[in-house]
């Protein structure tokens, strides 16, 4: 008797990643974010058309930060849309820092000498309602495209480029895969000398310091610095903590850039408490960035002078290596103007 042969068998599909799971089980409904904090009442101040323009994203551990039961908390009034975005208000753009006019190729954005930055992707774990990028043409413009052939080859041209910015979006949104198929590229460069990444995941969605992130980190050539975004004290937690750790670990500097924003962090109390707790966590405070004029985000200015009076304080409090730089990005500059 012949048997029949045994049916080949499948695969077995191997589950996403944590922090893959934890960006897909995001809250993106406000109304739904404000019924976890114990806010109903503020569902009137949410506007369907902003979150429809510059949809709500937010983490759920992140969310855990927030402080149930009150409607001023800084961290919500981060990524809450509110109809204060739909206001006109001049002086305000889409393209608030000349991006635009600093492209050099699909995705590749050159302001200062020495550097090149790549908008690596359109994604983020989050989405700030400040951004100075919720108006940029991703679908359009990312150096990941085609393998980061063009990225790549504009670097390589010019000789001038020491070091290469990671950016998006949050470049740390792409696989350890796609990442170090940039990366292996740029190591064929010889006039490389460091790589920066700029993200807010280890803030926002700190499972995404995995292993594999850890392991292509240690393997660069260079050395790399990871500037962070945190605004606020109340970002940091024991899972944030053990994600810097983890980083410093694999030989990354960390450095924090902030947004001075209105309702946020507009304070001495708060500026102080937001760089020695990131200090504490290894983090060395970098720039304090007044807002970036972007359509959508005036409820969060403040104006230069309070910003100068807040710096000074800030100064006059703290070690001198606790206190950010006070800056802003003029469109045209060869540098952050300091204030």
């Amino acid at each position: 008797m012949i048997t029949a042969a045994p049916e080949p068998r499948q695969p077995v599909p191997r589950p996403a990643p944590r922090w893959q799971r934890a960006w897909r089980d995001a809250v993106r409904d406000p109304r739904e974010l404000l019924s976890s904090l114990g806010l109903d009442a503020l569902a009137g101040r949410v506007s369907d058309e902003a979150a429809a323009q510059f949809p709500l994203r937010v983490p759920r551990g992140f969310v855990a930060r927030m402080r149930h039961g009150d409607p001023h908390d800084p961290l919500l009034r981060q990524v809450l849309p509110l109809d204060d975005e739909m206001r006109p208000a001049t002086g305000y753009g889409l393209d608030a820092v000349g991006d635009g006019a600093a492209r050099t190729g699909t995705g590749v954005i050159q302001k200062y000498r020495g550097r090149a930055l790549l908008v690596a992707t359109g994604s983020c774990a989050i989405n700030c309602r400040y951004c100075f990028r919720r108006h940029f043409p991703y679908s359009d413009e990312t150096a990941a495209r085609e393998g980061w052939r063009e990225a790549v080859a504009l670097i390589r041209a010019d000789t001038g480029v020491e070091e290469v910015l990671l950016s998006g979006g949050d470049p740390l949104s792409l696989s350890n895969a796609k990442l170090a198929e940039l990366t292996d590229a740029l190591a064929e460069i010889p006039h490389l000398r460091r790589l920066r990444i700029h993200s807010r995941l280890p803030v926002v969605l700190p499972e995404r310091i995995d292993d594999g992130l850890l392991a292509w980190l240690a393997g660069l050539p260079w050395p790399v610095t990871l500037v962070i975004h945190a605004n606020h004290a109340n970002e940091f937690d024991d899972s944030v903590d053990a994600a810097l750790g983890r980083l410093r670990g694999a030989g990354v500097h960390l450095l924090n850039q902030a947004v001075l924003l209105r309702g946020v962090n507009d304070d001495v109390e708060a500026l102080a408490d937001l760089s020695e707790r990131g200090f504490a966590a290894g983090v060395l405070p970098y720039y304090l960035h007044q807002l970036d004029r972007v359509a959508g985000a005036a409820h969060f200015e403040v104006d230069d002078a309070r910003a100068k009076t807040l710096h000074a304080a800030l100064a006059a409090r703290l070690s001198g290596y606790l206190v950010p730089r006070l800056v802003r990005e003029v469109a045209g500059d060869t540098g952050k103007r300091p204030l």
